[in-house]
């Protein structure tokens, strides 16, 4: 752009540093600035600052020279560590000078996204950043509160940060082989390549870096050498320096990186054509190991395309070789994976026959596709090209000579379509790789118009009685095809239910299924869904047929439901009935043979003490001492119970459990304790009744010294049982029959 000589501009300057809340000046260089009069107003410098304008006032040394006056400056968020911003220098009021060259003032922060010591460093060194060591923070030096040995400087004496971090590690895992390009990041990783060159190592192996890819202070990427059989893992280190390492400059990971062993097994499909486009799937183990991976197909590459831990795929290439097995490796870094797989490469498919050759222009009919080889293609597509516009559409592989295909739409314009059929520009189909295939010249294929449906009424809604038929209008319903009338597959839902077709020229006649109320009606054709309205089937009769029928079925249902439960219930009940009298008659039977039993042994009973009265008379009545009378009533049939055996326990164990069974025998009597504890093993299903016996034989040998506590403790249990029957209604003479 010409400027004339004699306007006032502003001159080109070097890059202007500004820090945030600091007051500075700017001092531009120009050239003819003018003069201000008397009555004219001075010079301004305006900055805008994130959409707000900042006014300066300036002044004018000469008139190559204007100054913005002492000011400090701001901008928000941490996100950007320097912000350029537009720089106008104003003259009495509103006149720009002009700024050809765009100089802008660069406003900067030294603590944004400068977090740690390598990254404040290696900022710009006009910046004027340092590394406040005591309070960990990027900042100016003068704002820096700490003595000078503690300031971290860019190229000074004391620049070398300490305690480097690493935060990442990628890969993890790695073939023994070595050639694995691992990327190191973290912190404070050296501000020269030559602090890290030859100090790292990963896993005990030495890691050589890769000057292309070193960060400073951020990342260090390195290829691994190779590792021993014994090596299986370890952390990373990184010491930064040069010379012997010092311990505040060494790096180690909190993550280890693993030596694994990559395998393959297998790979499918196993053939494909000649062409090429096969996408084939690798499988093995640890198959996401190191860097880099390579698939050859013989001495012909294999397009890597994506890979996990058991899988790998690439995109094979046209066969420089022909027909024919080859032999497929597979590299992994350095480390060459054997196994014996073998990729076949067969003949390209070929197309004999479509049937039928048209459709519509939105596509979506069914063609049957004849030909060979079609079951080596993994993703058929037909396609169609119109005015430069191409368009697909899946295909079903049926077998080895035919597929079924949904043939594409004819991208053409809605505003252009015509009455007259058109051909496509391209008719073909899309098989992986294979070219010959993409546009067929032996095929006639032509596309119809659509078919178009009218309204089925103004309104959009057409009243119809149950049963009557529904009848669609519009026109291209048959297309006009060589071999006659070509059918379509309709389908016409009313609501939710499709309903009997018939088709003609220009009519759909829809046979409604049984229904009433208000439905939408949907048509599909090809890629076609439309609406031609909504149907209000009424009935004559203010309940439809549907509706009766249905009170009736129900009405009917409720009736049998309710005599089949009075019959059911009155079973029961006579059930009920006929063994409540039976329980009954055999208790009286059973209570009057106990009776009769009771009354014959009471008289055998009462001989037999007149009896043994006379045979007492000289030798006096037998009996046993309490001991052994209250043993033989408490534990019948055992001579040498437990109880009545020492307590036999180890010596060191005597003493706790004499113990705890003195403590034990105080809790036994405590009577809320012992109903407790009583009532408790009664509460559980598996307690017999030799368990209950056995329980209360021990409790009554307990208690030998306490048998009034006993007869209280007795008539609780006996109260509890009363209460028991009487809440479950059990017959009274029951009570005590356990």
């Amino acid at each position: 752009m010409f400027i004339f000589q004699g306007c006032p501009q502003l001159l080109p300057a070097d890059r202007i540093l500004v820090p945030v809340n600091v007051v500075k000046p700017i001092t531009l260089r120009a050239k003819n600035l003018p003069q201000p009069q008397s009555g004219q107003r001075g010079y301004e410098c305006l900055l805008t600052i994130q959409g707000n304008e900042h006014r300066v006032p300036a002044l004018r040394f000469n008139s190559s020279s204007v100054q913005c006056q002492n000011t400090s400056y701001f901008y928000d968020g941490m996100e950007m560590s320097s912000l350029p911003v537009e720089l106008t220098v104003i003259w009495n009021g509103d006149f720009s000078i002009d700024n050809p060259t765009h100089n802008k003032v660069h406003l900067y922060k030294c603590d944004a996204q400068r977090g740690s010591c390598g990254l404040c460093l290696k900022a710009d060194p006009l910046f004027g950043c340092v590394w406040c060591k005591g309070e960990n923070r990027c900042t100016l030096k003068q704002h820096c509160s700490l003595p000078e040995n503690q300031l971290l400087e860019p190229n000074g004496i004391n620049s070398k940060c300490t305690h480097p971090r690493i935060t990442q590690i990628n890969p993890l895992r790695g073939p023994r082989e070595g050639g694995t390009l691992v990327t190191i990041r973290g912190e404070n990783l050296g501000l020269d390549f030559r602090e890290i060159q030859g100090n790292v190592k990963v896993a005990e192996v030495d890691c050589t870096p890769i000057r292309e890819g070193y960060i400073p202070a951020e990342q260090i990427v390195c290829e691994m050498g190779r590792a021993e059989m014994s090596q299986y893992t370890g952390n990373v280190q990184v010491c930064v320096g040069v010379g012997a390492c010092r311990p505040e400059f060494m790096a180690k990971s909190s993550k280890y990186y693993y030596f694994v062993i990559p395998r393959i097994t297998r790979l499918k499909p196993s053939r494909g054509p000649v062409s090429g486009g096969t996408i084939v799937n690798i499988t093995g183990s640890h198959l996401d190991a190191g860097s880099n991976v390579s698939v050859m197909f013989k001495d012909q590459p294999c397009t890597y395309l994506r890979r996990g831990g058991q899988w790998l795929t690439c995109r094979t290439h046209a066969s420089p070789h022909g027909y024919g097995n080859i032999s497929v490796s597979v590299s992994i870094d350095k480390a060459q994976l054997q196994k014996d797989l073998q990729f076949e490469y067969v003949e390209d498919p070929t197309i004999t026959k479509i049937e039928p050759e048209w459709s519509i222009y939105s596509g979506h009919t069914p063609v049957t596709v004849t030909g060979t080889n079609l079951d080596i293609i993994q993703t058929p597509l037909i396609r169609a090209k119109y005015n430069n516009h191409e368009t697909l559409n899946l295909c079903e592989v049926l077998s080895s000579t035919s597929m079924l295909c949904q043939v594409p739409e004819l991208p053409i314009s809605l505003a252009r379509q015509q009455e007259a059929p058109e051909k496509p520009d391209e008719f073909g189909f899309k098989l992986d790789d294979v070219q010959s295939l993409m546009a067929l010249n032996t095929t006639n294929f032509i596309y119809y118009p659509n078919p178009e449906f009218e309204p089925l009424s103004s309104s959009g809604v057409l009243e119809l009685k149950p049963g009557s038929p529904i009848i669609l209008k519009g026109r291209n319903f048959l297309p006009p095809t060589n071999s006659g009338n070509g059918k379509l597959n309709y389908t016409v839902m009313i609501g939710d239910k499709p309903c009997m077709l018939t088709v003609s020229e220009t009519q759909l006649l829809c046979e409604s299924p049984n229904l009433t109320g208000r439905h939408k009606v949907l048509a599909r054709v090809g890629g076609i869904e439309f609406s031609p309205g909504v149907v209000h089937i009424t009935s004559d009769s203010p309940l439809s047929s549907t509706a009766i029928i249905g009170i009736a079925a129900a009405g009917a249902l409720l009736i049998f439901f309710i005599v089949v439960v009075l019959i059911a219930y009155k079973r029961k009940s006579r059930e009920s009935d006929l063994t409540l009298k039976r329980l009954q008659m055999q208790m009286d039977n059973l209570e009057s043979r106990v009776a009769l039993e009771c009354k014959e042994a009471f008289a055998e009973l009462q001989t037999d003490i007149h009896e043994l009265t006379s045979d007492l008379d000289g030798a006096g009545i037998p009996f046993l001492d309490y001991r052994t009378y209250t043993m033989r009533v408490l534990f019948p049939g055992i001579e040498e119970h437990p109880v009545l055996r020492d307590l036999e326990v180890p010596g060191y164990r005597q003493e706790q459990v004499e113990k705890g069974l003195k403590l034990f025998g105080q809790l036994i009597n405590n009577k809320i304790f012992l109903l407790c504890f009583i009532r408790t093993l009664e509460a559980q299903r598996g307690f017999s009744m030799r368990d209950r016996g056995n329980v209360a034989s021990l409790i009554m040998t307990v208690l030998q010294s306490k048998l009034e506590y006993a007869t209280d403790v007795l008539k609780h249990l006996l109260s509890d049982l009363i209460d028991r029957n009487l809440e479950s209604k059990n017959h009274p003479k029951l009570l005590l029959r356990r």
